[in-house]
Formats: C-alpha cells, structure tokens, sequence
C-alpha cells in the first residue's frame, strides 16, 4: 500500500477572461467542482474566486492523472453553467496547478477563502503572474491567457 498526501492549489480563469461568473450562482458552481472532485476520490479543501477565475485547493488521489482531472472539471461544470446559467460560458485552456506542502496549507486555504478581499489589491492577472514566479514555472506572455 502507498501512503500519499498530494495538496495541489489550481487556478483557472474564464475565456478572454470576462467576468462570467455571477455572485448569485457561484456557490453552486464551486459545489459542483467539488462534486466533480470527489468523482476522482479527491478531497476539495476549499474552492473559491472572482468574475473571472477560479481557485481550488484540494487533496488529490493519484490514481489520476491532474490533467484529465482539470479537464473533466473544466468540461463538466462548462456544460452546467451553459446548462442553468449562462449559455456563453466558457473556461480559458490553460490552467495553473501547484503543489502545496501540509506545512504550507493553512496558508493556501486562507488564500483561496479570502479571493474577494485580495483581489479588491490585485487584478487576477498579476496574482497569476504572480503565483507563476513564485513557483518558478517559465512562462511566454504571449501564450499565458489562451
């Protein structure tokens, strides 16, 4: 038996980035990551974000790949917000996900929880930016927001 514990922090942005995601829904939305989530017998910690991104700390199983995860949570909840809210809806490609250590979670949790008042100082751009160099993930700025 392999013993993991395997904290990712996740950011992915709507397309072009136009503040898509309504406050009056987007509690359900974040449920619905969650859901989606534990399909892939993860543990989501805590999701939250603005208009325009969102954020997912979450505890992952390794017997799946974080790609196929993104992308089954990207395609799924795509369809649910077209579905019952928003017909335009759409997710960016990209995604950025980090690993986060147990020393460091209480941290990334907080983070994550409070994205309305961090963003009322930053614009999601720079926080991704941001979050790209503290992580020393290299980067083209031409081919960071499709």
């Amino acid at each position: 038996m392999s013993h993991t514990h395997l904290l990712y922090h996740l950011v992915f942005g709507t397309k072009d980035h136009f503040p898509l995601i309504s406050p009056s829904w987007e509690s359900e939305l974040y449920k619905y990551l969650g859901g989606i989530i534990r399909n892939h017998k993860g543990v989501p910690i805590e999701i939250n974000g603005m208009p325009e991104h969102t954020h997912v700390f979450a505890r992952l199983d390794p017997t799946f790949a974080l790609s196929d995860l993104v992308r089954d949570m990207k395609a799924g909840s795509s369809k649910w917000v077209r579905r019952t809210h928003q017909p335009k809806f759409a997710w960016q490609r990209r995604y950025g996900a980090f690993t986060v250590s147990e020393s460091a979670s209480t941290v990334v949790r907080e983070y994550v929880r409070n994205q309305k008042i961090h963003h009322q100082k930053r614009t999601f751009e720079d926080e991704y930016r941001g979050l790209l160099r503290q992580h020393n993930v290299e980067f083209d700025e031409k081919y960071l927001w499709d």
